[in-house]
């Protein structure tokens, strides 16, 4: 959602505003003054069986903030846009495995975490990668963006 839309996140899910109670517990029981860490939202759905976009559609309708991008992206205390800066360089195969994987011009975040994986970086690794070469991330598995 984006900044205007802060704290109205259950407006885009009026239709399906259905919720499970095991994942509504198990939000409320690690969020604190109303966020969670994409990282908790990723371990909650982790433990109950479900994609984290669901996570994400509970912490939507729950009006929960997600926090602490794992890429860097947003919710860090003080900064308005992303933690890591641009990398100094980025290594031929990594720049062809980000370049080849772009979908409408921009990278998707499940696929950022792969190619994480795959070439054993950090996430935000990445993410300073995608800014030396002015590639954007999308398609947040959460739905945050």
């Amino acid at each position: 959602m984006t900044h205007k839309d802060e704290r109205h996140y259950a407006e885009k899910h009026k239709a399906h505003a259905q919720l499970d109670q095991v994942i509504t517990e198990a939000i409320r029981k690690r969020s604190t003054g109303g966020k969670l860490t994409c990282e908790a939202a990723f371990r909650i759905a982790e433990e109950m069986g479900i994609r984290p976009s669901e996570a994400g559609h509970a912490l939507d309708v729950l009006e929960t903030k997600i926090i602490k991008c794992q890429l860097g992206l947003f919710g860090y205390e003080g900064e308005q846009r992303l933690i890591v800066k641009p990398a100094e360089t980025v290594p031929p195969d990594l720049e062809r495995a980000l370049r080849e994987r772009l979908v409408k011009g921009r990278l998707p975040c499940a696929t950022a975490w792969g190619i994480a994986k795959r070439f054993d970086l950090p996430k935000m690794s990445i993410t300073s990668a995608c800014e030396k070469l002015n590639l954007r991330i999308s398609q947040c598995q959460l739905g945050t963006f």
